[in-house]
């Protein structure tokens, strides 16, 4: 599913982010990434997503060599997975349902088969009494469940999650973690970077943590193992 062979990654100025990572994510895991602040746990999740390029080694995600990917395909690999974000990323202008069918009209799905979808998912996450609402209008928790439905509409094999609860009140983040446990026992495999011990620690699945660039564990239902 996910494989990382030999991975570096140095900045232009002179900063190495990762140092040699080494690491296969199988379909359908839950894994959490943790680390200290500036560990290199960002790169090592926008790698995945292609935002960042590896200075050397293979990431293969789904059979492709994506360090190897040209810039014009890109796209076309974002289609199959899902990213999470910490701001949410909504677009302001645009309805609830529009924020969440746009990922769909990107591809040219049919109009009937873009409601159908997007009625499922925005059930999945609770609010579909609210499609018709801006992204303004919303809490940040809804804002934040938008952005999941938005990244799960197309049915990717992977989703990606980069502080999902970093701007959510406690409460909030385990109405969050539901989705994502959902969407986990719904096949799709998940990475989520987070600092959020209690729920690391509650909610037990495979940790790797990165420390200096490495990874300094790999452990199934692991623990946080820092001090927030």
């Amino acid at each position: 599913m996910i494989e990382m062979q030999e991975v570096y990654k140095k900045y232009p100025n002179g900063v190495s982010a990762i140092n040699g990572i080494d690491v296969r994510i199988n379909q359908g895991e839950f894994v959490y990434v943790v680390g200290p602040s500036g560990a290199g746990k960002s790169t090592f999740i926008k790698m995945m997503y292609r935002e960042e390029i590896p200075t050397s080694g293979t990431i293969t995600i789904n059979g492709a060599n994506i360090a190897k990917l040209k810039m014009s395909k890109v796209p076309l690999f974002r289609r199959n997975l899902g990213v999470v974000f910490q701001d949410f990323k909504l677009l302001p202008t645009l309805t609830v349902y529009e924020n969440v069918a746009f990922a769909l009209e990107v591809i040219e799905a049919q109009p009937k088969v873009i409601k159908k979808r997007v009625m499922e998912v925005m059930d999945l996450v609770g609010l579909k009494h609210k499609i018709k609402m801006l992204p303004s209008e919303l809490s940040g928790g809804e804002q934040q469940r938008i952005s999941i439905a938005r990244s799960i509409v197309n049915s990717p094999r992977l989703v990606i999650a980069d502080e999902p609860t970093g701007n959510l009140d406690p409460d909030t983040s385990w109405e969050i973690m539901k989705i994502f446990e959902e969407i986990n026992n719904r096949g799709t495999t998940v990475v989520m970077a987070t600092h959020n011990k209690e729920i690391v620690n509650t909610l037990k699945h495979r940790v790797i943590a990165i420390e200096g660039g490495r990874i300094a564990r790999d452990e199934q239902r692991g623990e946080y193992g820092y001090e927030n």
